[in-house]
C-alpha cells in the first residue's frame, strides 16, 4: 500500500471506528431515558435534561474522531 492510498483509508477507519462507540452510547442513553419516563412520567424535565447532556458528551467523542480524521486527511 502506498502513501496516497493510506491517506484515504486512514481517515475512513478513524471516523468509522470513532463513530461506533458514540452511536451505541446514544442509542443506550435514549433507550434508558424512555424506560425511565415510562416508570416515572413526572420526572420528564430532569430526565430529558440529563439525557441531552449525556448525549452531548457522547457525541463529543465522535466530533473528536472527525477532527482526527480531518487532520489525517489533510496532512
Amino acid at each position: 500500500m502506498d502513501a496516497e492510498t493510506a491517506k484515504f483509508i486512514g481517515p475512513a477507519i478513524a471516523i468509522g471506528v470513532g463513530a461506533i462507540g458514540p452511536g451505541i452510547a446514544i442509542g443506550l442513553i435514549g433507550g434508558k431515558a424512555v424506560e425511565a419516563l415510562g416508570r416515572n412520567p413526572e420526572a420528564e424535565g430532569s430526565i430529558r435534561t440529563t439525557m441531552i447532556l449525556a448525549a452531548a458528551f457522547a457525541e463529543s467523542v465522535a466530533i473528536f474522531a472527525l477532527v482526527i480524521a480531518l487532520i489525517l486527511k489533510f496532512t
